[in-house]
């Protein structure tokens, strides 16, 4: 498993990118891969852990879960 933030999600589209920690490249991340009860979303800011698949058009996040549901103070 991959350790990342978010760095933003679209919840009309249902889709965001994660910065995957010690990679430079964004990852794309679907609502449809948010392993969670209710209504799926991610926060810019939230810190998840994902695995990594290699799609069409680059890697993607799969798998994902959030590791804190609130984002860090600034």
């Amino acid at each position: 498993m991959v350790t990342g933030v978010v760095k933003w999600f679209n919840n009309a589209k249902g889709y965001g990118f994660v910065q995957p920690d010690g990679l430079d490249e964004d990852v794309f991340v679907h609502f449809s891969a948010i392993e969670m009860e209710g209504y799926k979303t991610l926060r810019e800011g939230q810190k998840v852990e994902f695995e990594l698949s290699e799609g069409p058009k680059g890697l993607h996040a799969v798998h994902v879960h959030r590791l804190t549901d609130s984002i860090p103070a600034r």
